[in-house]
């Protein structure tokens, strides 16, 4: 913890920057170049202003290299022209960050002061006591807006058992995309459940969409192996697996730790998970991220299902095709869901999906859940006082709300003021009208009680990227079946959790929940 008299210091700083900021009116200029946004806030902290200083003082930011780590760079120099700290920077590869982070705090080297990370690692890094508990600082700092941070991210991502451990920079959730100009023209509604979705990749499978003389695709995802494959298809099997809100969980039953993966729930998500193959590229199998967003932004595609950058990518005429052709929506659902009594599907009613809307259960997953900045336990004071100002003043919104119309910056909307505001929206160039359905497909996520958190326990990686991505890969390449799938994740999730300490994982389990 920090000494109590750094809280009346943090105000003083807070207040002096953002005041600096309205005064001088620079980082929310207007502009459709995500360059000149740039140069015009850093032109705007040349000028001086009264504030408190870090002079002398370094801060070891870590983080994921691109895009997160450009995001956070960015705004890192900023931060040292404003207050004379130094900020020195080190972008890992994704499949580096957690094992470098976790080697630096278990090894008690303390090379890192800031972690930019996943919340899926939050009970790795707080149980061994690895990071800061954030929860006062963040009470008295006034410029972080706290209420103003989406509820699912305030008290969840940032969040481990009822204290704040981190704050949050970025919120990543699936949305499905769709071409607004194909589905109009054909007077077909955009998808509200997962059925309707393999219903219009169907439609528009093998047509020319984008008027070059070749046929194109119902549906394009990123399905190669140990990729975000994983990530993709559990957006399909929430809203079968979870009803009761996010505290209930969509992985393992909260009393027993038992995995959900080996019912008729999760059968029906694989069976239209691998439906959407035969509406796809020929390779979407070994198909990445950006080849997916490159065919939806070359109009090769009626649907993708993605996280927010594709809404800040698909507006940049000089990389998209269809800037003004697109919409956004919240994750289809299902009319039929898991019973957890019976391990049958069952119709949704009143009591078994109470959040449901028009009898459709949705249940939008918090894939990664978003990145957030937190403070290593053993950095010295000075060096944690100027860290957590650093990561206020990136999630701020006077920075932040900017920060997510940019998609370089790899932010993505997690504060209400970021989908209730258009101005910097329209002034990043998204057209009205898409504006409208983008920030209507985020506002109905974030507003739904029954998003799905990400798994958060220790050796998350290996249940999701390992074990459940090598039985996807088999079970969508035919190699076995749908039963031999369910079979081969649960046989083995069983495994893990045994290994590791089934009443520890169950603890991690509903402490990453909120449930007490």
């Amino acid at each position: 913890m920090f000494a109590s008299n750094n809280a009346a210091n943090y105000r003083r700083f807070f207040t002096s920057i953002v005041t600096s900021l309205l005064l001088f009116n620079g980082v929310g200029c207007s502009s459709n170049n995500p360059t000149s946004k740039t140069t015009q806030a850093e032109n705007q902290i040349e000028i001086p202003v009264q504030q408190q200083r870090f002079d002398g003082i370094t801060i070891t930011v870590a983080t994921f290299d691109k895009p997160i780590g450009v995001g956070v760079e960015r705004r890192a120099r900023e931060f040292e022209k404003l207050t004379g700290a130094n900020v020195n920077m080190v972008k890992l590869p994704l499949k580096d960050v957690f094992s470098s982070m976790q080697r630096e705090f278990s090894n008690k080297t303390n090379r890192y002061d800031v972690v930019v990370f996943s919340p899926q690692w939050m009970a790795d890094f707080v149980v061994p006591g690895y990071l800061e508990n954030l929860t006062p600082l963040v009470k008295a700092d006034r410029q972080l807006q706290w209420d103003d941070v989406a509820p699912f991210f305030r008290d969840f991502t940032a969040t481990y058992q009822g204290q704040i451990y981190a704050v949050p920079v970025d919120g990543d959730f699936h949305m499905v995309y769709y071409r607004t100009d194909l589905l109009e023209k054909a007077g077909v509604t955009p998808p509200r459940t997962w059925d309707d979705y393999v219903a219009v990749a169907k439609k528009f499978h093998g047509q020319d969409l984008n008027a070059d003389g070749q046929p194109d695709y119902g549906s394009c995802m990123a399905k190669q192996p140990k990729h975000v494959n994983h990530q993709l298809f559990w957006s399909v099997a929430s809203s079968f697996l979870q009803t009761q809100g996010t505290q209930q969980g969509g992985f393992f039953d909260r009393e027993t730790m038992k995995p959900l993966v080996n019912n008729e729930a999760f059968a029906k998500a694989l069976d239209i998970y691998k439906e959407t193959t035969q509406y796809a590229p020929l390779d979407e199998l070994t198909l990445n991220l950006d080849g997916a967003r490159k065919l939806f932004m070359d109009g090769r595609c009626a649907l993708t299902l993605d996280w927010g950058d594709t809404g800040t990518l698909a507006i940049d005429p000089a990389i998209s095709k269809i800037p003004d052709k697109f919409g956004a929506l919240v994750l289809p659902g299902s009319q039929q869901v898991l019973d957890r009594k019976t391990g049958k599907l069952a119709a949704c009613d009143k009591f078994l999906c109470p959040y449901a809307i028009d009898g459709v259960n949705h249940a939008p997953y918090g894939a990664v859940g978003g990145w957030v900045g937190g403070i290593n336990a053993a950095a010295k004071p000075a060096v944690k006082e100027a860290g957590y100002a650093l990561i206020s003043y990136i999630s701020q919104p006077a920075q932040a709300n900017v920060d997510v119309t940019i998609g370089i910056t790899g932010f993505n909307p997690y504060r209400i003021s970021q989908f209730t505001n258009r101005e910097n929206w329209l002034e990043a160039g998204m057209q009205e009208s898409v504006v409208s359905k983008y920030l209507g497909g985020i506002s109905v996520s974030l507003k739904n009680p029954n998003m799905v958190l990400d798994l958060r326990v220790p050796e998350n990686a290996l249940y999701q990227r390992e074990i459940l991505d090598k039985a996807l890969t088999k079970f969508l390449s035919g190699k076995i079946t749908r039963q031999e799938t369910m079979q081969l994740i649960e046989q083995e999730w069983e495994k893990t959790t045994d290994r590791v300490g089934r009443e520890a994982q169950l603890k991690a389990y509903r402490a990453s929940l909120g449930v007490e």
